[in-house]
Parts: C-alpha cells; sequence; structure tokens
C-alpha cells in the first residue's frame, strides 16, 4: 500500500498537509519528518512533536545544523531581528534562508527511499506573502525531477497549498478534522507563545483565520 512522509515543521501549514495527507493515504500509512537546522526559535520542534503526537502519527527529527553554519537569516541568526520590509537586493524579507526547502526535501527524498515511501508532502505555497524563490510550483517540481533521477527512484512531492490562500488553508484543515491541532501550532517569527501578534507570519495566520470567520484555535488556547 502506498505511505506518505510529510515534512513536518510544527506550523500551521505543514500540519494541514498532515491531514490531507492521512485523508488521503490513512492514518496508519503517513508518518512525519522534522529537521532541526538550528533554527532560532527550538519550539517549533516541540510543536511539531506535539502535532504529530496529537495526530497519532511518529514523527523523526534529523540534525541538520549547517543552514545556522550558513547565517544570514533572521530564522537562524540570534542577532538578526525580524524585519516586516523587504530586502531591496532582492526583494525578499529577512526570514528567507537560502536552499532551505531543496536541502529538506533532498533529505526527506533520502529518507522515505531507505523506507520504501515514495509520496513527500511539504507545506510550501507560491501564493504565500513572502514569495520565497523555493516554495514555488517550478521550484519543487524541478526539484522532483532532480532527486528521482539522482537515486533512480520514484519519487512524488505533493504541495497540497501551492495555490491556496491561508484562509483556504483554514478552511480545509477544517474539513479534514484537523483544526484542533492548530492549537498545537507555531507560526510566531519571533518563536512567542502565546504569538507575538505583530510579525509578518503571525499577521497574515491571523488575517487567514480572520477571512475564513473562524477563530484561530491558537489564541484561544493562550486565552482561556
Amino acid at each position: 500500500m502506498s505511505r506518505a512522509l510529510v515534512v513536518l515543521s510544527g506550523g500551521q501549514d505543514s500540519t494541514t498537509c498532515l491531514y490531507w495527507a492521512i485523508d488521503r493515504w490513512g492514518r496508519e500509512n503517513v508518518q512525519t519528518l522534522t529537521f532541526d537546522y538550528g533554527q532560532r526559535h527550538r519550539t517549533e520542534l516541540e510543536a511539531a512533536r506535539d502535532v504529530a503526537q496529537f495526530s497519532g502519527v511518529p514523527n523523526t527529527v534529523l540534525p541538520i545544523d549547517t543552514l545556522r553554519a550558513l547565517g544570514g537569516s533572521a530564522l537562524t541568526a540570534d542577532e538578526i531581528a525580524v524585519r516586516s520590509e523587504l530586502n531591496p537586493e532582492n526583494n525578499l524579507p529577512n526570514t528567507f534562508v537560502p536552499g532551505r526547502n531543496l536541502i529538506f526535501l533532498t533529505y526527506a527524498a533520502a529518507f522515505a527511499y531507505q523506507r520504501g515511501i515514495h509520496h513527500l508532502v511539504t507545506g510550501v505555497a507560491q501564493t504565500d506573502y513572502s514569495g520565497y524563490p523555493d516554495c514555488r510550483e517550478e521550484t519543487i517540481k524541478a526539484l522532483e525531477k532532480a532527486v528521482g533521477l539522482g537515486m533512480e527512484y520514484e519519487i512524488s512531492i505533493h504541495t497540497p497549498l501551492m495555490h491556496l490562500s491561508k484562509a483556504d488553508t483554514v478552511r480545509m484543515v477544517s474539513e479534514l478534522g484537523g483544526l484542533e491541532a492548530m492549537a498545537l501550532t507555531h507560526t510566531c517569527y519571533n518563536g512567542q507563545r502565546p504569538p507575538c501578534g505583530t510579525c509578518p507570519a503571525c499577521v497574515i495566520r491571523a488575517r487567514g483565520f480572520e477571512e475564513a470567520g473562524m477563530p484561530d484555535p491558537l489564541i484561544q488556547r493562550f486565552a482561556q
């Protein structure tokens, strides 16, 4: 029977993808992979663990701290503050981690290869406000071809959120029965729990729930 591996960061999008995968392949055929890449906010590793446990699927954490050693991003360097404005040189936010999704999916493909898994699921979306180049559909399609050729192994990379808005993802996870799991997720770029509510990630998450007409379970959790 087909099995799937979900790249689970512990955030809103990857959790939505987890429930999409469970709906498609069955809980018993889904496992998750989380990367410890030296991110400054360790909270997301805890969130991924909690989401996987709550959802009843296995979670493996792989340590790959090279991205932190490379530096240059607010998500990996403690001394760089998260900024809302874009870098005028490349029109990208300073939360962009060059190569992150390429590295994650390559490692995920190798992990899947060793276990006979042919389906990878990731929460990238080119409609996301940031416009990260490694979230674009053409990037993922090219990588899918490259890893398949490089390993001589049939691998499919699924991106169920690629063309959805944040409001659409909220509606999706609600329809898939995963809304309660949102209370365990972590999105805040400043690593705060409860979330800061002002960083770009918090703002777009709040807008998505508002446009979907639903309260955010994460906010409700800390309001109690």
